[in-house]
């Protein structure tokens, strides 16, 4: 028993002894934690400030170079797109162009079957020379009545001569003796006075009949020369109708939405093709708060998303005349309803300096950055 007792002291002394040292082991590591050298803090408040310096410097200047510049993401390649339509029904019989070919001014883009219009312009020609003709046969009436006038006026001067000779030798019947002469010889040239006399009015109321037949030949004349005035339009507007079975570009550019095929029938109205100008600007809307300093020919660096490494030379060409709310199909009415207050935008036009923007496939509504040198 008292060996056994020994036997478990002993162990228990030990693991005191381990334990008391364990315990003296772990408290010397504590204490002997190490505060941070000044010479290390000193560095890192150093380099703090220096960050913080270089930050506020930074910012400075991006504040002091900003300052100089307005830009917007609200810009767009912008150009005169030209909307062609048929002005004539008819069958489409050649398509002279692909989509995305470029094309010169007054080059033919299509043509429409044109044999009703070469048919239409005949008759009218047919009809003008009709009525030509119809101006040069009043001319050549008007002629005839004008002989018949002269000559109704020559028997006018007969008649006339006639009755001074009647009345003459009634005179000279009258004035002698009554014993010289018959009963017989003085009746007949009472008669013959009075026969001139109604020859003498039938004669001058022949030249007035002449002088009416002659005005309205003059008439006729004005009418048919109308009359070819009418048909010489007819015959234009059938030459005109004619030209546009051929449909040519307005301008150079590109083809683009061309909904037209061979074979298609065409209408007055329907649109066939578009073609998209050589030349283009830049729509930029700003900020009316962006607008205080900005000036036309202010320069102006243009960046396209689709080519963001090529930087485009510009300048500002004109400044619209009210912001874009006000022309659109549904403007702001302040004067009704709750008021609230927006920042408005204005459309600035911008255009390219000399012809690297040429060399780049640019086309209307391609996304651009301008930023405009204000200072």
């Amino acid at each position: 028993m008292a060996g056994s007792e020994s036997e478990n002291s002993t162990p228990a002394g030990e693991n005191k002894a381990d334990g008391d040292r364990a315990e003296g082991g772990k408290g010397p590591e504590q204490e002997t934690s190490e505060p941070m050298d000044p010479r290390r803090k000193r560095l890192n408040a150093i380099i703090g400030g220096a960050v913080l310096l270089v930050c506020v410097a930074a910012g400075v200047a991006y504040w002091l170079h900003s300052r100089h510049y307005e830009s917007t993401d609200d810009a767009f390649i912008d150009s005169n797109q030209s909307q062609i339509a048929s002005q004539v029904n008819g069958r489409v019989v050649e398509l002279l162009v692909a989509d995305n070919q470029h094309v010169e001014k007054n080059q033919p883009l299509l043509r429409i079957d044109r044999r009703d219009f070469e048919v239409k312009l005949e008759q009218a020609e047919a009809q003008e020379a009709n009525a030509v003709a119809q101006v040069a046969q009043a001319r050549a009436d008007l002629l005839y009545q004008t002989a018949n006038l002269a000559q109704q006026t020559a028997q006018v001067r007969v008649a006339q001569a006639d009755l001074t000779q009647a009345q003459q030798d009634l005179a000279r019947f009258t004035g002698t003796d009554p014993a010289a002469i018959t009963r017989q010889q003085l009746e007949q040239s009472q008669a013959t006075t009075k026969s001139a006399l109604a020859k003498l009015d039938s004669a001058k109321q022949a030249v007035q009949a002449g002088e009416a037949q002659v005005a309205s030949q003059s008439t006729k004349i004005d009418a048919a020369q109308a009359s070819v005035r009418q048909t010489h339009a007819d015959v234009d507007n059938a030459k005109l109708q004619l030209s546009y079975t051929e449909v040519l570009a307005p301008q150079a550019g590109k083809v683009t939405r061309r909904t037209v095929n061979l074979g298609n029938y065409v209408t007055p109205g329907q649109a066939l093709v578009a073609v998209v100008p050589d030349e283009m600007w830049v729509t930029a809307n700003f900020k009316e708060t962006q607008l205080v300093h900005m000036n036309v020919g202010q320069p102006v660096d243009v960046t396209v998303d689709a080519f963001p490494d090529k930087v485009l030379h510009a300048h500002i060409e004109s400044l619209q005349r009210g912001t874009g709310s006000v022309f659109s199909s549904l403007p702001a009415e302040n004067a009704t309803g709750n008021y609230v207050k927006v920042v408005q935008r204005l459309p600035v036009k911008i255009v390219f300096d000399g012809d690297d923007w040429r060399h780049l496939p640019l086309a209307p509504g391609l996304s651009v950055s301008p930023r405009v040198t204000v200072r």
